[in-house]
């Protein structure tokens, strides 16, 4: 049986691009390791958000299907990896996924197969990784024999507006013909294609925007610091430099970055520069800054319990939206943990409120949720705004009768402190 797509990973970019396929008419399947991800799946029940489970179940409605069996890449046209690209212990580029989806793939692969990978990381992967894995275990030559070729995913979870649909597709190729076959797959459900002239361009792309964002987000944390410091307030600074009309981007500071991209997809770009002997110092200073916000959240939460006159020892802190993103059920590489872990090591009591996590754990461990936040404010003796979630009304944190850390800038009340 030909099938138009069989996506390798059915993850936070998976399952979106299964979905964009399918309701574009192409015949999708998807491969996963994962036996509970491929079982709820077949039951209509979606791991990602921004998918519905009503979305799954119309998929399925048009022949999708999920499975751990690679004998479905046997009749598969096009082949996407879509696996996750994380970090070492030693924070160094974790691509063991990608070479065992490139394994999988090299032994059922065809002659004319398109096979792309989506996964982020550094610029030479698509050639120096995934293309030998796949000739060695195929005999197949990229290039004549399959076409081979790199498209950076783009997906913003939780972003209602922006879709793999209407988002513009960067896409390569490791040779002119392996480009212009993923132009062709990509065109059948992507508006807008951005051909870059070869993979290691799309994949430098790629780092360079989430560097971006992550050097930007690092220079408004500074000047938070520095303000907090010099008695200006940040947030009113920020809103005026915003409306100027040209020359200036706004971002906002924070507790840290979380999330798969943004604390992880530098450090590659870093790796890979440092293995070409260049230094990236604004990598090295950003770095420097974002892993001591959380840091700095635990002092500045100390410092309000003592002007309370409690102690850490005891003191209860209610962490408020423990996810990485505002309205998103992802708590990846969260700010909320290492400051959850720097509260509870100077003795203080910690719960958390969420209601898109169901559970936090630190060091392995489960940290209580509230549920009633009134009732979780009522108790507690700081609250530490964490995550600038719909349901955290400005009123709210205002009448809140505790201290309230405030580090959106989203409160106002004489027991609200920001950042």
């Amino acid at each position: 049986m030909t099938i138009d797509l069989v996506v390798m990973g059915l993850g936070h970019v998976g399952l979106p691009l299964a979905r964009a396929a399918a309701s574009a008419g192409l015949t999708t399947a998807g491969y996963d390791v994962s036996g509970a991800v491929v079982s709820g799946l077949a039951e209509g029940r979606s791991h990602v958000g921004g998918v519905l489970d009503a979305e799954v179940a119309a998929m399925m409605d048009a022949g999708f299907r999920a499975t751990a069996d690679p004998a479905v890449l046997d009749g598969a046209q096009t082949v996407v990896i879509c696996v996750p690209t994380g970090l070492t212990p030693q924070g160094l580029p974790d691509l063991s996924a990608v070479e065992d989806a490139a394994r999988v793939v090299a032994a059922r692969l065809r002659p004319g197969t398109l096979v792309v990978l989506e996964s982020t990381s550094y610029p030479g992967t698509t050639e120096d990784v995934v293309r030998p894995l796949l000739e060695r275990g195929s005999g197949l030559r990229a290039g004549e024999d399959f076409h081979l070729a790199y498209s950076p995913q783009r997906i913003d979870p939780g972003n209602p507006v922006w879709d793999v649909r209407n988002t513009p597709k960067i896409v390569s190729g490791c040779t002119a013909l392996c480009a212009k076959y993923a132009v062709a797959f990509y065109g059948r459900f992507v508006d807008r294609l951005v051909l870059a002239r070869g993979t290691r361009e799309a994949e430098m792309a790629k780092l360079l925007e989430n560097t971006y964002r992550y050097v930007n987000i690092a220079l408004v944390d500074e000047v938070a610091l520095f303000c907090h410091r010099t008695g200006i307030d940040v947030w009113d600074v920020l809103h005026c430099a915003a409306t100027k009309p040209f020359g200036f981007a706004p971002f906002v500071p924070g507790p840290g970055v979380g999330g798969h991209c943004i604390p992880v997809d530098p450090r590659y770009l870093a790796a890979r520069a440092e293995s070409q002997g260049f230094p990236f110092r604004i990598l090295a200073a950003a770095d420097e800054v974002l892993t001591g916000m959380p840091r700095h959240v635990v002092e500045r939460t100390l410092s309000l319990l003592r002007e309370a006159r409690k102690g850490p020892e005891g003191a209860r802190a209610l962490l408020l939206g423990v996810t990485y993103k505002a309205d998103v059920a992802d708590v990846r590489e969260t700010p909320a943990r290492p400051v959850a872990e720097g509260l509870l090591a100077a003795g203080v009591e910690v719960t958390y409120h969420d209601p898109y996590a169901a559970h936090f754990t630190v060091g392995g461990r489960p940290v209580p949720r509230a549920t009633d936040l009134q009732a979780a404010l009522d108790e507690a003796d700081v609250a530490v705004l964490l995550q600038d979630h719909a349901c955290y009304a400005r009123e709210t944190l205002g009448n809140a009768p505790c201290a309230v850390f405030d580090t959106r800038g989203k409160g106002t009340g004489a027991r609200v402190t920001h950042l």
